[in-house]
């Protein structure tokens, strides 16, 4: 049985990855408290702060484990590994770019004009999560990585409503981080840029491939 498990699953020695990322997060946490580059746009002071956005925000994290659970366990090895190459080639280069620039926010407001449960989780939100290490912003980027494998998932392109709420799941996250003082727009904007460039290396490529191959056939 377990011989025939890991042959079945084999392809989860990637998550060995973890053992990496979290350390590194972590002493950046750490260490990454006072001296830190500002990174701030003209238009954070524009954008509200919005409390609700909690919901989409926090469901950011089940939609990251469900989307890398369902390629693990139903989709093909070769889209659970572009979509893994992706992924952790994205949080890569956010470690070395905090590393080498050390950044963070001074965005969050010290008082709330509200009192209810999204303002009480905005505030254990707070207490839990720094606002430095933030270029690019990770919640943007892996939330279009699971987008783009979603989208290009040979399984989950017939089934319009997958793609339909995953679309608009990942516009409401991408913009929970602005309004709940999480992200400034540069960060987003360099989540974005991070997303595109390694699209076009990872699944361009396949894309044209499968474009020649429907001409000749």
């Amino acid at each position: 049985m377990w011989k025939k498990l890991w042959e079945k699953y084999r392809h989860g020695w990637v998550f060995l990855y973890i053992f990496i990322y979290l350390p590194w997060f972590f002493y950046l946490e750490e260490h990454v408290t006072t001296k830190y580059h500002l990174i701030h746009s003209t238009l954070d002071d524009k954008i509200p702060f919005i409390e609700y956005f909690i919901i989409p925000y926090t469901l950011w994290f089940a939609f990251i484990a469900i989307t890398i659970g369902y390629f693990f366990f139903f989709g093909e090895k070769s889209e659970f590994y572009r979509l893994i190459i992706l992924l952790f080639s994205g949080m890569t280069i956010f470690l070395i770019i905090s590393t080498i620039y050390p950044n963070g926010l001074q965005l969050r407001p010290d008082t709330f004009a509200r009192d209810n449960f999204c303002v009480d989780m905005v505030k254990q939100l707070y207490t839990v999560d720094t606002s430095t290490n933030v270029l690019p912003s990770i919640h943007v980027f892996n939330s279009l990585g699971a987008y783009i494998a979603i989208s290009h998932c040979n399984n989950l392109k017939k089934h319009r409503w997958i793609q339909v709420i995953t679309l608009l799941l990942t516009i409401s996250i991408v913009l929970s981080t602005m309004f709940l003082k999480q992200h400034s727009v540069v960060d987003v904007i360099a989540g974005f840029i991070m997303a595109g460039i390694l699209y076009l290396i990872i699944y361009q490529p396949l894309k044209i491939q499968s474009k020649n191959s429907s001409e000749n056939s």
